[in-house]
């Protein structure tokens, strides 16, 4: 699907969809907690499917109560020998450890870009933990057959906090005590996340400055009622559609998440956008934007909104943290720097793990290129805004991914 984005002002409340890692993560532990729990402000993304289409693989029944809450009735016994995890590196990385709790073996498979993103972080760790483990040359596909059990293991933590996520939801239920030591670990607020969830379900994971966690064997979940909350990453560029270009509310989102983005608050701030928050709700208001410097190492999906707010902004912004994209659903850096290229925006990624954004006038009247990453599609759909035409977004039907309602919410806010 392409999408012609018309350039204009915004101004209006939305609410965004909730938070896809908090949603996998508590589907997750549902599957793991012997009973029936509710998991309610739903909603339904193509990442959020894959993960539901694995925990009824291994066991679970979910049964939609309406349309925003889901009644899972967890128990980890698998139905299938396969699990399908679609195109969510999440769901890969997470269901592969608890299908690794199994003594049969189980299949995990996947489709589109997470088949070239690299799975290999997986297999010493797994192995080390008494899995049999075949793959694809460090991709998926993957079979793995436990159950696992506990010890001691290393983890390289540098390409993602998913992988270090399953280990810590899976291991409790191993026999033995673990010790996962961490190198390099990045995106801990994803990890805090982790942590916050398992506790929803009655499990306790213990860490030490994010480098060692300490997990006890043969813990249980209990089953819980968890409200998930609005999702900060869909929130980021709504919040710098405002900012850039008129006065957004959010609603269900909070500056005291856990979540990694809630740091693009810090960004809008230091660009000089107004920002008016309380208990569940936040407010951007556009001001004259200033260039900015910012470290997203701990959170790299904002990439492709800080992008649009440098783009913005008068002078050159530095942003922190390329090396995290280059196994993103796209090789992040690059897209930015050709699609904004075709939006006339000078984006200079040639130093090692900086990119530089030179604010200046959108061009109209280009097309742009999705790369296939929902990241890249609100990215340049939100910069089309500062347009005085309008832009052509290719292969934006890739929204879905994450928030598939991403063009119907820009449009209710769009000022006519």
């Amino acid at each position: 699907m392409d999408k012609s984005v018309p350039g204009g002002r915004v101004a209006g409340v939305v609410t965004p969809p909730c938070s896809k890692s908090y949603a996998q993560r508590a589907l997750a532990a549902s599957l793991l907690a012997c009973g029936e729990s509710s998991l309610r402000n739903m909603d339904f993304c193509k990442d959020t499917l894959s993960a539901i289409g694995c925990i009824e693989s291994l066991g679970a029944e979910v049964v939609r109560k309406d349309a925003t809450t889901l009644v899972v009735r967890g128990g980890l016994c698998p139905k299938s020998d396969t699990l399908f995890v679609g195109e969510s590196g999440l769901s890969t990385r997470l269901f592969t450890p608890i299908a690794s709790l199994c003594n049969t073996p189980l299949t995990i498979r996947g489709e589109g870009t997470i088949l070239h993103r690299p799975m290999d972080m997986m297999i010493e760790p797994l192995r080390a933990l008494g899995v049999s483990v075949r793959d694809g040359g460090g991709y998926l596909p993957f079979e793995v057959c436990g159950p696992m059990r506990g010890g001691e293991v290393e983890v390289d933590g540098s390409v993602s906090s998913q992988f270090v996520t399953g280990l810590l939801l899976s291991l409790p239920l191993a026999s033995e005590d673990t010790v996962v030591r961490v190198h390099r670990a990045v995106s801990k607020p994803y990890l805090d996340m982790t942590i916050d969830m398992a506790a929803n379900f009655g499990v306790r994971i213990e860490h030490n400055d994010y480098t060692e966690f300490f997990v006890e064997g043969g813990q249980t979940y209990v089953p819980a009622d968890v409200a998930i909350e609005g999702d900060w990453s869909a929130a980021a560029m709504l919040l710098v559609a405002g900012a850039v270009a008129g006065e957004v509310t959010l609603r269900n989102v909070s500056m005291l998440s856990k979540q990694a983005d809630v740091a693009i608050c810090d960004a809008l701030v230091r660009a000089g956008a107004g920002l008016i928050s309380d208990e569940s709700a936040i407010t951007v208001a556009h001001r004259p934007l200033q260039a900015f410097e910012f470290d997203a190492t701990q959170c790299p999906d904002l990439f492709p909104a800080l992008a649009v707010l440098a783009a913005a902004a008068e002078g050159e912004s530095i942003i922190v943290g390329t090396s995290r994209l280059e196994h993103k659903e796209s090789n992040r850096a690059e897209a930015i720097r050709s699609e904004f290229g075709r939006l006339g925006v000078e984006v200079d990624i040639s130093q090692e793990n900086v990119m530089k954004v030179r604010g200046g006038a959108i061009r109209s009247g280009v097309e742009v290129d999705s790369h296939a990453d929902h990241r890249m599609a609100m990215a340049t759909a939100t910069a089309a805004l500062l347009t005085d035409g309008e832009v052509l977004v290719r292969g934006a039907e890739c929204v879905s991914k994450s928030y598939p309602d991403f063009f119907e919410a820009l449009d209710s806010i769009r000022v006519k």
